[in-house]
């Protein structure tokens, strides 16, 4: 054996125990001068080292560590250092800790502390992006029990991080003295702190943006000689004025008279913001190995689906993992974290899916100011989902601060919940509507304490709004909007006419988007060039959308006028002629609304998807609004045509023409096409109902919504995030909608290879080499962060995830000739220095890892992975291992009917394989 073998001891009933946690903040820019996969966040790691003659360690221990990765690197460089999350229920030990680390989530909080990461040294650390790389990191560390965390594109174990949790309030609360007491209260109140802070941070974000925006729109038209860097409204806020100055007066009309120098450059400077906007989105670009296995990060709608491999294929031995590992695949992936609303990703991050790099500082800058240019360029975008992923980054930089968050992956997820909620709150200026879009579309889980902090945050957030008044009206929401007449009974028919439409467009929009993604976008050009893309569709909005009145205001300003009810008073709505005061102004107004319909819609499904940051919840809804208005006004129509109907009582005798309000069914129709989109149904009935203020519309909102939700999945199941999720192949487990099972675990059980298993059955100790092999193996089927169970005489005794089994082999001196130590052997007394033995991995194995008989009905499974948020389970049958011992068949069992480990990817793929079958069907 390579060392001498400790049985380690506890003398205090502690346990090892680190919090999993993923920093999606870190990135590394590589020699080319893009990302080469998102960094990993560890702030140290273990350097090469090598045992010579003398026993002294040396750096160096793998060569090929110095070579730079590419877009051809394999899925896993073997030199990596890799997560480490012990069980809970491993052996106890007081861990080695250095005193470069904090020991916040260690049994020995109550009683040391470090000063080398002290609570401001956290803050400076927390506003930077950590910049390791995740490929090229090296195999030890510099501290012997450092902290590592979740790798890229693995998954969280809940359940291990919330013992994680339990341990590290266990021993905080040990303590009975003064400052212990103090400890405790501050712990607490950690969370609310963060709350606070991410709505304040978030709302200043928000503002930001929102005046920026606006002024930086106006100059496609002029500029204000009083103050270059106020838009027109500030610059005249009564009116046109001599201090405002087109660009056809600034050049006297030269070179193409008056009017068309203005539309030269009008078009001129939406084609420069979309490009500086394209420009700083592709800055963020990451080339991910094809190994991965995964298709795309955006909304990239042409995304080509990657097929796993076949189980054989993945598991296949006859190659040496290693060279195996180096064989390039198809080609990489390819991804901007900046680009599009990032709705889905966040949907997918809050589930347990880690992403390195989609919600750090670098992210939230970029697409910040990306996100101001795309929408004052005036394409068909808006920033409302944006302010999703944005408030998200927000959430994740801020839980830098305290490492009770920052090191567990699980408390983690609950701040970035409430900032994710905070971001649809200032967005709509709807706190209520922020916290049931946390509820119903992103979080996963989502406790009674999540609840309120998320309500606090948006609280928080709206407070903020309303004090710096990004909109110049003291109001926090985007547009409010108040009907003073009541509708009218009959008008029921009219509002769940509009709701189907509404929910129909919804739905043909996703398909229109993917056809035109799956045709235009995977022209040659367009896929390896994507500026040309965005060059094409901004020079296309410019020229269509400058000759219509509609198109060219921003979506906000036009859904206001869209849905606000004609009154002379309003000085905020503009003159597009939508106030008939006869039935003889209305067919114009059905010919205009007409046109920027199909206008408005076209430019929003050939801009959807492309390079820049861009949302969608405006621009559907605005599609919506000129929808309902056309149907309002054809409402209008008929009541003033035939006015003597008994059906409509006196609704033709009201002055400025009738009671009909299509205001009213602009803002229904605006709603029911982003449910059809989105399939949001209460969020966007409270969202409706923050923007009018009145509770008299509340009954027409909600059915209209209810209505075009049925509609939509009657045409697209999908809502536009889940297609997003299903071909990017995220292991999103949908906990919202259960499929209807008829099978049992058996059906998903692979056949059992002898390079899945540790095999204790003859001597507790395993040759290294033998476990790097098995490792290397799982890595090919692309379970980074599967796991191998250890069998005895049959029977399973442990499990050991794949993360800490690299990482206890990247511990070793000489990996080629250790001997690890698989069980604890109790006649084997502690070394006699007192430091922990690195060939005893007992520590890192689960030995009781959850497992269920193979007979087990797949509803079991299926609430097992929703509820408990494990990453695998183990299969028995009756309780025993069948399958090949020593070389010959265990009588009795089929080789396929043996112990055998799911994985929550497989399960993912099964259910989406059942739910195709069910729609085809």
């Amino acid at each position: 054996m390579a060392g001498r073998i400790p049985r380690l001891r506890d003398h205090r009933g502690g346990s090892d125990v680190h919090d999993g946690h993923d920093v999606e903040g870190g990135s590394s820019t590589d020699h080319q001068g893009y990302l080469s996969l998102p960094g990993s966040p560890t702030a140290f790691r273990r350097q090469p080292a090598i045992t010579t003659d003398a026993g002294s360690r040396s750096r160096s221990r793998r060569p090929s560590n110095s070579e730079l990765p590419d877009e051809r690197s394999p899925l896993l460089t073997t030199s990596r250092s890799r997560i480490r999350i012990h069980s809970a229920h491993g052996s106890p030990r007081v861990p080695n800790l250095s005193r470069n680390q904090s020991y916040a989530d260690s049994v020995r909080s109550t009683r040391h502390h470090s000063r080398a990461n002290s609570w401001g040294q956290r803050l400076i650390h927390a506003l930077g992006d950590r910049q390791e790389s995740s490929m090229a990191e090296s195999k030890g560390s510099i501290f012997p029990d450092d902290r590592v965390w979740y790798d890229q594109f693995t998954s969280t174990d809940w359940v291990h991080d919330s013992i994680a949790d339990a341990y590290r309030v266990k021993a905080l609360r040990s303590r009975k003295d003064f400052w212990g007491r103090v400890y405790v209260l501050f712990d607490g109140a950690q969370g609310w702190i963060l709350s606070a802070l991410v709505g304040f941070v978030v709302a200043v974000i928000a503002y930001v943006i929102t005046v920026s925006e606006a002024t930086v729109f106006d100059f496609k038209e002029g500029y204000c000689a009083r103050h270059w860097y106020i838009g027109e409204k500030k610059c005249c806020p009564h009116g046109p004025c001599t201090d405002w100055r087109e660009w056809a007066e600034v050049l006297n009309g030269y070179p193409f008279g008056e009017r068309w120098t203005e539309f030269v450059v009008y078009v001129t400077l939406v084609i420069v913001l979309a490009v500086l906007s394209c420009l700083l989105t592709l800055t963020t670009k990451t080339v991910v190995p094809s190994a991965y296995r995964l298709s795309t990060l955006d909304e990239n709608l042409a995304a080509e689906s990657v097929a796993l491999p076949a189980e054989n294929e993945a598991d296949e031995p006859s190659v040496s993992p290693r060279q195996a590992a180096d064989v390039p695949g198809g080609p990489p992936m390819i991804y901007y974290s900046a680009a599009g609303s990032g709705v889905a990703e966040v949907r997918v991050i809050l589930s347990g899916f880690v992403l390195h790099g989609f919600l750090g500082l670098k992210t939230l800058l970029i697409k910040s100011v990306g996100l101001v240019l795309s929408v004052a360029s005036g394409l068909s975008l808006g920033k409302e989902g944006p302010y999703v992923h944005i408030s998200t980054c927000v959430g994740n930089i801020a839980c830098r601060l305290f490492t009770k968050y920052d090191r567990n992956d699980a408390k983690r997820r609950e701040v970035l919940s409430a900032a994710a909620a905070a971001g649809v709150a200032v967005a709509f200026g709807a706190p209520l509507s922020g916290v049931l879009f946390g509820l119903e579309e992103v979080a996963y889980f989502f406790p009674a304490k999540t609840l309120f902090r998320t309500f606090f945050c948006c609280i928080t957030a709206a407070l903020t709004l309303k004090f710096l008044n990004p909109y110049g009206t003291h109001k926090i929401v985007m547009f409010q909007v108040k009907y003073v007449l009541d509708w009218e009974y009959f008008e029921l028919v009219g509002f769940v006419f509009v709701g189907v439409l509404g929910g129909a467009a919804g739905a043909l929009f996703i398909k229109a988007s993917r056809h035109w993604a799956k045709t235009f976008r995977r022209i040659p050009a367009i896929k390896t060039y994507p500026l040309l893309e965005v060059v094409l569709v901004a020079l296309t909005t410019g020229l269509v959308g400058y000759w219509n009145v509609f198109t060219k205001l921003p979506v906000a300003k036009l859904l206001y006028n869209l849905a606000a009810p004609c009154d002379d008073r309003d000085n905020n709505l503009e003159d597009l002629g939508l106030c008939p005061d006869s039935i003889d102004d209305i067919p114009p107004i059905l010919l205009s609304l007409l046109a920027a319909f199909l206008i408005k819609g076209f430019l929003t499904i050939v801009t959807f998807g492309i390079k820049v940051p861009a949302g969608i919840y405006v621009p559907s809804m605005v599609v919506g609004g000129l929808m309902g208005r056309l149907i309002g006004h054809v409402v209008q129509l008929v009541v003033l045509k035939f006015p003597v109907w008994g059906i409509w009582g006196d609704c033709a005798k009201v002055s400025s023409a009738t009671c009909i309000q299509p205001g009213v069914y602009a803002l229904i129709a605006a709603g029911s096409t982003m449910c059809g989109v989105t399939r949001l149904s209460v969020t966007l009935a409270v969202i409706l109902f923050e923007l009018t203020g009145s509770l008299d519309y509340v009954l027409p909102f909600s059915l209209a919504i209810l209505v075009a939700k049925w509609t939509a999945d009657a045409i697209e199941p999908l809502s536009i995030y889940d297609l997003l999720t299903e071909m990017n192949s995220y292991p999103f487990l949908n906990n919202k909608h259960k499929p209807i099972f008829t099978s049992d675990l058996a059906d998903i059980v692979p056949r059992v290879r002898k390079e899945r298993i540790i095999d204790i059955s003859s001597s507790p100790v395993v040759p290294a080499l033998s476990l790097r092999t098995k490792l290397e193996l799982l890595h090919r089927a692309g379970e980074l962060d599967g796991g191998l169970p250890i069998i005895r005489d049959g029977f399973l005794v442990g499990l050991i995830p794949a993360p800490d089994l690299e990482y206890a082999l990247d511990n070793l001196d000489d990996e080629s000739s250790s001997l690890c130590l698989m069980a604890h052997v109790p006649n084997i007394d502690d070394s006699d220095d007192g430091h922990p033995d690195p060939t005893d991995f007992t520590p890192y194995i689960d030995p009781a890892p959850v497992a269920l008989d193979i007979r087990s009905p797949m509803d079991l499974v299926y609430e097992v992975f929703v509820k408990l948020g494990l990453r695998y389970i183990c299969i028995l049958r009756d309780g025993r291992y069948a399958g090949m011992v020593g070389g010959a068949p265990f009588s009795g069992f089929a080789a396929w009917l043996t112990m055998n480990q799911t994985h929550k990817k497989t399960f993912v793929k099964y259910i989406r394989e059942l739910e195709e079958k069910e729609h085809q069907s």
